[in-house]
């Protein structure tokens, strides 16, 4: 299973990015997705995920600032974030589960190499 990460960078305060992330060997319509970020020293966080179905959470931190969404089509799934602040500066990962609770266990899901986001003040 692979996981690639893509779409970081440096973007200033208040702008937007959108994270794309393609996977592999897995069956990806069966999955729940999700994106977790982590900043140095600080706790690990589960962003936003989307079920099989199409539903949807998002982390109070992020949410209303960003959108979770997946084409099955393509094996991918996207995290478009708006409305950046500083302290989302982190690197994200993208992540894959057979179930939430799987997903929101980091020893429990694929993930695979972050995409590090940078937002200047």
């Amino acid at each position: 299973v692979q996981l690639q990460a893509s779409g970081g960078g440096l973007v200033q305060a208040g702008g937007s990015l959108r994270l794309s992330c393609v996977t592999s060997g897995l069956t990806f319509r069966n999955y729940v997705m999700g994106w977790f970020r982590q900043a140095p020293g600080k706790q690990r966080e589960l962003v936003a995920a989307i079920t099989s179905g199409g539903s949807t959470m998002y982390a109070d931190s992020m949410k209303g600032r960003c959108t979770i969404s997946r084409d099955n089509a393509k094996n991918t799934v996207y995290l478009q974030m708006i409305s950046l602040k500083p302290e989302d500066t982190a690197t994200y990962y993208c992540a894959a589960a057979a179930t939430l609770g799987l997903l929101t266990r980091w020893e429990s899901n694929y993930r695979g190499q972050g995409t590090q986001v940078t937002v200047s003040s």
